[in-house]
C-alpha cells in the first residue's frame, strides 16, 4: 500500500524527553522479568497493527532470531523520514529516542490506537543493547541503528531503492541483558497473544517465526474474527446451538464488535477489548454489553412466556451462565483507569455498547426460536440453582456462627488471630496431617486435613458444591464467606499453602483444590494468597551429613560432589505420611528452608482454558494436553 496521506513529518509531536527509562524501566514496561521482556515485542507489535486499524498494513511478521533478537515487519506506510521541526532531528530518530513522541497526539497519524506511537518505539530502543530500524517508502530503503541504549550510531541515511509500491517498517532489536532477569523468548507467550491479536483484527495476517535451536512457524489470519475466537474457546465444550451470535456497529467513531455462544457449563468466559487491550477488569464498554444481555433475556423470556408474571426476573449471574463472549470495542480516545490499562472509563461507552448490543441480540432471539429458547430454558435453571445456593449460604453462616471455629472438620487451628502472619496447610488424610501437626509452628501455622477428594466443581453448581462437606469446611475455615457473601477482607489467612504428596493422586487433589479457589474463591489467587508446597522426593544421608533434594536429576549432582567410593543413603518420600516431624519441619515448613510456590492467575483467557480443558466432561482436551506436556513430567509415582 501506499497511501502516504495525513501521515507526514509534523504529524509526530514531542511530549518529552527520554530520561530515566533505564534507571526505573519498571515505570515504563511494568517489570525486568519474562513479562517484561515480552513487553518491548508488544510494543513493536503494535505500532504494526496500529496501521492495520488505520487500514494501511494487511501483513505482519514476528521472528525470534538466534540469540533472541526480534525483528517485527509490517506493510504500512512506512514510518516519516524527514526531519521534524521540534526536535530538529529525523523523525525515525525522534520517533526512537524521545519518549511520547508519536502519531497519536495529534490525531493526524491515527485515529484508533492500542497504545501510544513512539512511547513504545523509544522504550524498547532504551532497553536493548542495539535497534536497527529500515524505513521502506517514496522508493527508498531508509536505515538508521541505534547502540547501548538507544544512542545512535550515526544519522538516518538512504542505504538502497525499492519499488514505489512497497512501503513498510521493519525494526530489529536486542534486549539489554544487564536490564532483564532474562531476555529468553517464550514462544507460548507470543503465540497467545499474536494469536489475540489475529482474532481482535480480522482478514490481517500474523506470522510468528522462532529461528532458534527448534524452528518453528504460525500464520494466524481470521476473517471471521472474534467470532473464530469463540469457536476456539468453546472448542472443547458442548454448545447449547450451532449459531455463535455476533453483532456489530459504530456511533459516534465508537466501533463495538460482540461474539457470543452459550455451552453446557457453569462458568461464563466473558473477555473484554479496547483497541486491541485486554480489559480484565472490564468497564464501560464490558457494563453496557452485559447490562443489556440481562434485560434483552429477560424481555423475550416473558413475552415469550418463558417466565411467568410472578416469577423473580432473571439476575444477571443467571443468564451468563455458560456464556462465552468476546467484546471488542475500538474508541479514537479511550481513557483507562489506572496506569496497567485494566477497565475502560468513558462514561459514553456505556450506552452506545448497551444500545448496538441490544439492537442485535434482539434481532438474533426473534430470528433464531430454538436457540433462545435453550438460552433462557438454561437461565431459568441457573435461576434455580443460585436460589437454593442462597439457601446452602445461610445454612453454612448459621452453622459456622453456632459452631466457631474450634469444630471445623478436624482443623488445628493457629493460636494467633493476626491473619498477615498466619497461615493453614491444607494436607491429605490423617497420616500426613498428624505428621504436619508435629512439625508446625503453633503460634501462626493451621492445618486443615481433607477427608477425601474434594468436588470437581468444574463440573458442578455453587449449590452442589455448598452440599460438599470438605468445600464446606474451607468455606468456614476461610472465613471469607463465598459466592455474593465473598469477603476477600475477611481471609483469616495470609498464605494458603496446599501440600501433597508428589505423586498421581497428590497431583489431583492438588488441581480439584485449584479449580475450587479458581471458580469459587478467584480474589484469593489474584491476591498472591495460594502457595503449593513442594516437599522433598529424596533424603540422602552420609556420614553426618543430610542433604534433601527435589528430583532425580539434583539426586545426581549431588552424588557426582560425594567421593567416588561413597555409598550415601537415599531415602525416597512416597508422602508426605513417610517424613517424620523434623524432616517435614526442616524442608517444607520452616519459613527460612522451605520452598513454595505461588500461585498466579497472570493470564486468565489461558488459565480459564487450562481448567475447562482439564477438569471438563471432555475426555479428548485431557488427552491431548498430556500428549503435549507429559514428557515434561517428572517423578509420578504409579
Amino acid at each position: 500500500m501506499n497511501n502516504n496521506e495525513h501521515y507526514n513529518d509534523n504529524d509526530i509531536q514531542v511530549l518529552e524527553g527520554l530520561e530515566a527509562v533505564r534507571k526505573r524501566p519498571g515505570m515504563y514496561i511494568g517489570n525486568t522479568n519474562e513479562a517484561g521482556l515480552h513487553h518491548l515485542v508488544w510494543e513493536i507489535v503494535d505500532n504494526a497493527v496500529d496501521e492495520a486499524l488505520a487500514g494501511y498494513c494487511d501483513d505482519i511478521e514476528v521472528e525470534i532470531g538466534k540469540g533472541n533478537v526480534i525483528t517485527v515487519k509490517d506493510d504500512g506506510r512506512g514510518m516519516p523520514t524527514g526531519m521534524n521541526a521540534k526536535t530538529g532531528l529525523s523523525t525515525i530518530e525522534t520517533i526512537f529516542t524521545v519518549l511520547h513522541a508519536g502519531g497519536k497526539f495529534g490525531g493526524g497519524g491515527y485515529k484508533v490506537s492500542g497504545g501510544l506511537h513512539g512511547v513504545g518505539a523509544s522504550v524498547v530502543n532504551a532497553l536493548s543493547d542495539w535497534l536497527e530500524v529500515r524505513v521502506y517508502r517514496d522508493g527508498k530503503v531508509y536505515y538508521q541503528r541505534f547502540e547501548n541504549g538507544g544512542h545512535p550510531v550515526e544519522p538516518l541515511k538512504v542505504i538502497d531503492k525499492c519499488s514505489e509500491e512497497r512501503t513498510g517498517t521493519t525494526v530489529s532489536f536486542h534486549a539489554d541483558a544487564s536490564m532483564f532477569e532474562t531476555t529468553v523468548y517464550n514462544w507460548d507467550i507470543l503465540y497467545k497473544r499474536l494469536q489475540e491479536m489475529a482474532f481482535l483484527n480480522k482478514g490481517i495476517r500474523i506470522t510468528l517465526i522462532d529461528q532458534r535451536e527448534d524452528e518453528k512457524h504460525e500464520i494466524f489470519h481470521y476473517n471471521g474474527g472474534i467470532i473464530e475466537y469463540v469457536q476456539m474457546l468453546n472448542k472443547n465444550k458442548q454448545p447449547l446451538f450451532n449459531n455463535i451470535v455476533y453483532v456489530e456497529g459504530r456511533e459516534d467513531d465508537i466501533a463495538l464488535e460482540v461474539a457470543l455462544q452459550y455451552n453446557d457449563s457453569y462458568n461464563p468466559a466473558i473477555y473484554s477489548f479496547t483497541n486491541n487491550i485486554h480489559t480484565p477488569e472490564g468497564g464501560t464498554h464490558e457494563d453496557g454489553v452485559k447490562q443489556a444481555l440481562t434485560r434483552v433475556i429477560n424481555n423475550y423470556a416473558k413475552n415469550a412466556k418463558l417466565l411467568k408474571e410472578n416469577d423473580d426476573s432473571l439476575t444477571g449471574e443467571d443468564v451468563r451462565e455458560g456464556v462465552t463472549m468476546i467484546i471488542s470495542c475500538k474508541h479514537p480516545n479511550p481513557q483507562f483507569e489506572g496506569q496497567t490499562k485494566t477497565k475502560l472509563g468513558n462514561s459514553e461507552v456505556k450506552k452506545i455498547a448497551s444500545d448496538i448490543f441490544t439492537n442485535g441480540f434482539e434481532r438474533f432471539l426473534m430470528e433464531n426460536p430454538d436457540a433462545a429458547r435453550a438460552i433462557v430454558d438454561k437461565c431459568i435453571t441457573a435461576s434455580r440453582a443460585r436460589l437454593a445456593a442462597k439457601k446452602a449460604r445461610e445454612i453454612t453462616r448459621r452453622k459456622t456462627a453456632l459452631d466457631g471455629f474450634n469444630t471445623i472438620g478436624k482443623l488445628a487451628d493457629c493460636t494467633s488471630k493476626d491473619a498477615s502472619i498466619s497461615e493453614i496447610f491444607i494436607v491429605e488424610g490423617d497420616s500426613a496431617s498428624g505428621t504436619a501437626k508435629d512439625a508446625r509452628i503453633p503460634k501462626t501455622q493451621a492445618i486443615l486435613p481433607l477427608r477425601g477428594k474434594v468436588l470437581n466443581v468444574e463440573k458442578a453448581r455453587l449449590d452442589k458444591a455448598l452440599a460438599n462437606e470438605e468445600i464446606r469446611t474451607i468455606i468456614t475455615a476461610f472465613g471469607t464467606g463465598i459466592g455474593d457473601d465473598f469477603d476477600l477482607s475477611k481471609l483469616r489467612y495470609n498464605k494458603i499453602v496446599i501440600m501433597t504428596d508428589a505423586d498421581v493422586d497428590g497431583d489431583h487433589i492438588r488441581i480439584l483444590l485449584l479449580t475450587l479457589f479458581y471458580r469459587f474463591f478467584r480474589p484469593i489467587v489474584e491476591a498472591g494468597h495460594v502457595y503449593a508446597a513442594l516437599p522433598p522426593l529424596y533424603k540422602v544421608t552420609y556420614g553426618k551429613n543430610i542433604k534433601y533434594v527435589q528430583s532425580d536429576e539434583e539426586l545426581e549432582v549431588y552424588r557426582q560432589t560425594l567421593p567416588a567410593n561413597a555409598k550415601p543413603l537415599v531415602q525416597r518420600f512416597k508422602g508426605l505420611g513417610e517424613m517424620d516431624a523434623i524432616d517435614l519441619r526442616e524442608t517444607t515448613m520452616h519459613i527460612e528452608n522451605r520452598i513454595l510456590k505461588r500461585i498466579t492467575v497472570e493470564d486468565t483467557i489461558a488459565a480459564d482454558k487450562v481448567f475447562s480443558d482439564l477438569m471438563g466432561e471432555e475426555v479428548q482436551p485431557r488427552k491431548d494436553y498430556i500428549e503435549q506436556y507429559g514428557q515434561f513430567a517428572q517423578n509420578i509415582d504409579a
